[in-house]
């Protein structure tokens, strides 16, 4: 199976990893892209969803309740602290663009209602992983410290030809608190924006061993196994993470022949 997927700049809603139609079973992605002055309906339906502001500002109805002026950026080079809004189950909402606008539409079912909020830049963690040649600063946009019950998103900025996510690491087994069976998705842009990055994604019986070569606007679906990143040099890389499992968190093992490296 291919675990690589392409958006392709689109006017609407593209949905681009749907339950039932990918690899995945607990999470969903698509993109949200319109023009300054359109305006799009949508319903979470069983659903827990964070929208995460990649580019642009927009205002946002629900419940009578209208948060006005949501994001911060116009790329995700600008700004590393991404603007958010978070929608529980059975919601439906208006989303009007103040500009040009792109949005990561990330997904899960839960069985709990909670509350929609507003995540505003001032919200977001951001950290400093690994070492050089395999370091990182990662945000934490979605996590406990929100009113998502699954849900786990962030964003990763990776410098001209460090790895991230090094070592490979995993989170499809349930030995809690070290490890927890999670799904993943990672989404690419770089500047340049003709830059590359090699996402790796293996099992250690070998029944899964890929490397794929990832461009601007491309993802890569992680149902289960170790995965790291490789970012080309020249450019900045840049991936959106979004995770669902049976726990939400950061939950994960090293492959045990490279775990010597990170200590």
């Amino acid at each position: 199976m291919n675990y690589k997927k392409t958006y392709k700049p689109a006017d609407g809603y593209t949905k681009i990893c749907e339950i039932g139609k990918c690899s995945l079973k607990k999470l969903e992605f698509g993109i949200i892209e319109l023009n300054a002055g359109e305006h799009l309906k949508y319903c979470t339906g069983d659903k827990e969803v964070a929208f995460i502001m990649l580019e642009g500002h927009c205002n946002v109805f629900c419940n009578d309740v209208v948060w006005e002026n949501i994001g911060n950026r116009r790329t995700v080079f600008e700004n590393r602290k991404a603007e958010s809004f978070y929608m529980p189950r059975e919601q439906v909402l208006e989303i009007y663009a103040l500009d040009h606008i792109k949005i990561a539409v990330c997904a899960t079912p839960v069985s709990e209602n909670t509350a929609p909020q507003v995540l505003r830049e001032d919200h977001v963690v951001l950290k400093l992983l690994g070492e050089k040649p395999y370091q990182r600063e990662t945000s934490f946009i979605i996590d406990g410290n929100s009113n998502a019950k699954v849900l786990t998103i962030g964003e990763a900025y990776v410098e001209k030809g460090n790895w991230a996510g090094f070592p490979p690491h995993k989170h499809d087994e349930d030995n809690m608190p070290k490890e927890c069976i999670a799904e993943e998705i990672y989404y690419f842009l770089f500047d340049p924006k003709q830059g590359f990055a090699v996402q790796c994604l293996y099992t250690s019986d070998g029944e899964l061993d890929e490397a794929y070569r990832v461009k601007n606007d491309e993802l890569v679906e992680f149902p289960y196994g170790y995965h790291s990143t490789v970012a080309t040099p020249g450019y900045q890389t840049y991936f959106l993470w979004i995770m669902a499992g049976d726990y939400q968190g950061f939950n994960r093992s090293n492959d045990p022949d490279h775990d010597w490296i990170g200590r």
